[in-house]
């Protein structure tokens, strides 16, 4: 059994993180600068991020690598890091977790490519397999105890994804999440009902949403999730709020009260696995953890 089978086998919610981009923006990341390349020449900054989410009550933690995929570094020059850049972040999060005990969750963050798949765009699926092969080969074999597949609009690409992970490992659990922000459903006119049927019949471990205009909107997607399909184990890992641009900065309008309440809302609508994404912090977190705690208990 591995620990993800065993922390579902207990009661209550598992608490997953918050945002790793927000953090590392408050250490000093600039402007279009990837996150990621943080892995290579700031890993302590990165650590430092993880341990904060551990010691706020999170039971799984993602890598530091949502766009480390040849598609979206491309732009920055780094394409021949990805390797280097996905097995440092997983080597990062492990070394954190195995310090603390060992018994959290590493997943390791594959995001969307950033193009769109044909036929509305010009990337080909054997084209997204083959750098989602990439990505994952080297996060699994920095250590990593999950794959999660997140922020996804197309479920072409999440296919692509989920294919290119199994060619490297047909064992390791993978959990999925799309972003319903568009009335309801994704950029690409997915329903939260049929990405939670399409997705389990893929084989995912764990369904759900994540990112989007906040925590209402994934509410709701998790409440059609749960109603359509009452036996998969659901995702909720809404943003801090709506995101406001105010002088030139992006602004979460969601407090670590309000993120709390919601994630009880969220868990009441059928969802296992609670985090949060950009905007949140460890504040949030830890806000979530006591209020999950209190409401597990009732």
């Amino acid at each position: 059994m591995d620990k993800l089978e065993m922390l579902l086998g207990d009661a209550g919610a598992i608490l997953a993180d918050g945002a790793m981009g927000t953090m590392l923006i408050s250490a000093g990341l600039k402007q279009g600068e990837p996150p990621q390349l943080w892995n290579l020449n700031h890993p302590q900054e990165v650590a430092q991020v993880h341990r904060q989410y551990l010691e706020a009550g999170s039971k799984l933690l993602l890598t530091n690598t949502f766009g480390a995929n040849r598609f979206r570094m491309a732009s920055h020059d780094s394409k021949a890091l990805i390797k280097e850049l996905n097995h440092a972040g997983a080597k990062i999060l492990r070394s954190v977790v195995d310090a603390k005990g060992g018994d959290t969750i590493v997943a390791g963050d594959i995001g969307p490519s950033g193009l769109m798949m044909a036929p509305y765009g010009e990337l080909s699926f054997e084209e997204a397999k083959d750098g989602f092969n990439e990505q994952a080969a080297a996060l699994i074999d920095g250590g990593i105890d999950v794959v999660w597949i997140e922020t996804m609009a197309d479920l072409e690409e999440v296919r692509a994804a989920f294919e290119a992970v199994r060619e490297v490992s047909g064992e390791i659990p993978i959990l999925t999440t799309m972003t319903f922000d568009t009335q309801g459903r994704t950029m690409m006119g997915v329903s939260p009902e049929q990405a939670v049927r399409t997705l389990h019949a893929m084989g995912a471990t764990a369904i759900g949403g994540n990112c989007g205009k906040g925590p209402q909107e994934i509410i709701s997607a998790i409440d059609e999730m749960h109603r359509s399909l009452p036996e998969a184990i659901l995702v909720a890992k809404p943003n801090a709020g709506i995101p406001e641009v105010i002088d030139g900065i992006t602004v979460y309008n969601a407090d670590p009260p309000t993120m709390a309440e919601c994630a009880l809302q969220a868990y009441a609508a059928g969802a296992r696995i609670i985090g949060a994404c950009c905007g949140s912090t460890p504040a949030h977190i830890q806000a979530m953890a006591e209020t999950l705690s209190l409401g597990n208990k009732d």
